[in-house]
């Protein structure tokens, strides 16, 4: 069997008679960094219940997630929603981490908006099915069986097996096998499976998201006594609210345990810790006593009203480091200035923004970062851009109350939260600091001439196996084509032209390649999309028949 997806990242290529040889985690290739046990801090949301914080509502949740029984009042599913930055991540990450304290099985998957595969649902049923098997050993055979009898359950992408089945073959069918087998399930003593799937609404085919939550809801209708539990969060978006809104789904509105309390509590640690690691605040407090003072921790809690990530990220600006001339010199100074920002997260992004502006390649470096489909390291921004990397870091080192910015070039630069992408992307909110989609055309030729200099470099880099691929020509070739997508409609004519003169550079450098030969046939056919060439449209059809016939006369790609 061999299998190759195009444009998805996904490269497969065993044999059926060799999958009895290989470990269950090498034939599923699950998505290791979308679990409760990945690196927070390179793979986000990087989010933790703080002590004393939020007590009530995880211990309501763990009580449900322990529960052997299934009633009416307490169904196999549970959905949290709320409003950006109220912790939804964070009560997830706690539940799961709960429950391996407890020795109770937890499998998980957090999405991510433009994080890679964690921001589409193909590999979630692989992934779960992996981590299932490594928490119910019992399990593993007959997830194997089930792919020895259908690999294409392993396809990770539209055309294979719908969703819904790949669900039910991969998880909850292996799991009902052996929970009725009647035999002890070791794993199973302390309590049911718990499901986590965080950030639904992080996950960009609704469609699907649907169709996930349809099948669930029939599974445990046909198996009211299975025992497994589903844990959800969400913002409320309509495609989930209209299937998760129903009686065999129980729901918590997480705005009803955002108290001020929590907050306060919050606070009181960031600033314990942040006033005793800074020499200016702790001389100012030798002279004039606590800061902040109870009466401004007050006027703090008041203003961010219930929102975790909006009081870290205030938290973040008050005591960043000044590195701008006219940035207010010192966190006493900037204190006052946190309350009189409009409460929420959009006048705080442009706050913070507003401190790099006047930098070097601001612009392109906040574009980039805002329109990528997965995050990238500095390195690998400043070889797209085709500037250093220091100028890089300049811009960002001012927004790192918004912004993760690692302390080595080569790991990924990621959001603290992914309603910064959102502010960013929609221009009635974000102003000057709009990624405009024509910032995607550049991107897209960008990453052309860099995978094209490689090229040049060394032909048959992309072809030796082991041989490491840089970050920047990794990303093309998973990526390529949202950027083709997203800039189509902002084109030039001049802009194809070298887009289809790379194209064609690539692909007598790599004669025959399959991905080579698709681009330049994409090119086209957007081309002859544009601008009405039946020439483009004859080259991108000669190019890949069985595809682009069906094209013809589509205006948007």
């Amino acid at each position: 069997m061999v299998n190759y997806q195009v444009d998805g990242g996904f490269h497969q290529q065993s044999s059926l008679t060799s999958a009895e040889k290989r470990t269950l985690f090498d034939i599923l290739q699950p998505i290791t960094d979308a679990s409760h046990t990945r690196d927070r801090k390179q793979s986000p949301p990087d989010s933790a219940c703080f002590p004393g914080t939020r007590l009530q509502v995880v211990s309501k949740v763990n009580s449900w997630a322990r529960g052997d029984m299934t009633t009416d009042s307490e169904p196999h599913l549970r959905w949290m929603h709320g409003y950006v930055g109220c912790g939804k991540s964070s009560i997830s990450q706690e539940v799961c981490d709960t429950s391996q304290r407890e020795d109770r099985p937890v499998v998980s998957f957090f999405f991510f908006r433009n994080a890679g595969d964690r921001s589409k649902i193909w590999r979630l049923p692989t992934t779960l099915a992996s981590q299932m098997a490594a928490t119910v050993p019992q399990t593993e055979p007959f997830i194997r069986e089930a792919v020895q009898a259908n690999p294409a359950l392993l396809w990770p992408h539209k055309g294979g097996v719908s969703l819904r089945a790949r669900m039910q073959c991969l998880v909850y069918a292996p799991f009902k096998a052996v929970v009725q087998r009647k035999k002890r399930v070791r794993a199973l003593t302390q309590g049911p499976l718990l499901m986590v799937l965080d950030g639904l609404d992080e996950c960009d085919n609704k469609d699907e998201i649907q169709e996930l939550i349809d099948g669930m809801l029939a599974f445990f209708n046909e198996n009211p006594l299975i025992p497994l539990r589903v844990f959800i969060t969400s913002r409320v978006e309509e495609h989930i609210r209209s299937r998760l809104d129903v009686p065999p789904v129980m729901l918590d509105n997480l705005v009803d345990h955002c108290s001020d309390e929590d907050i306060a509590t919050f606070l009181h640690i960031l600033f314990e810790d942040g006033c005793r690691r800074n020499p200016v605040v702790q001389a100012y407090i030798r002279q004039h006593g606590e800061w902040p003072t109870q009466s401004d921790r007050r006027k703090l809690v008041k203003h961010i009203g219930g929102s975790f990530i909006f009081a870290s990220a205030v938290f973040k600006f008050i005591m960043s480091m000044n590195t701008e001339a006219n940035d207010r010199p010192t966190p006493m100074d900037r204190l006052p200035l946190a309350l009189e920002m409009n409460p929420g997260l959009d006048g705080l992004y442009a706050q913070t923004l507003a401190r790099s502006k006047h930098l070097p390649r601001f612009s392109d470096i906040i574009s980039t970062i805002a329109l990528l489909s997965a995050p990238l390291s500095t390195s690998a921004i400043a070889e797209l851009l085709g500037i250093h990397i220091y100028e890089v870091v300049n811009v960002l080192v001012n927004l790192q109350a918004i912004i993760q910015v690692p302390g080595t070039d080569d790991t990924p630069i990621t959001l603290c939260h992914t309603s910064l992408r959102d502010f960013l992307a929609t221009q009635s909110r974000a102003g000057d600091f709009f990624a405009h989609p024509s910032h995607h055309v550049r991107l897209y030729l960008r990453f052309l001439e860099c995978k094209l200099k490689y090229l040049q470099q060394d032909p048959g880099l992309f072809a030796r196996s082991g041989k490491q691929i840089p970050a920047v020509v990794d990303y093309f070739d998973k990526y390529l084509g949202a950027h083709l997508r997203g800039g189509w409609s902002c084109f030039k004519p001049s802009e194809y032209s070298s887009a289809l003169h790379l194209c064609r550079e690539a692909l007598a450098l790599q004669p025959g390649n399959p991905r080579s030969i698709e681009r330049l046939a994409n090119v086209s056919r957007y081309r002859a999309n544009q601008i009405g060439s039946l020439t483009d449209m004859d080259e991108a059809i000669s190019l890949h028949p069985m595809h682009y016939q069906i094209a013809i006369g589509s205006r948007e790609p």
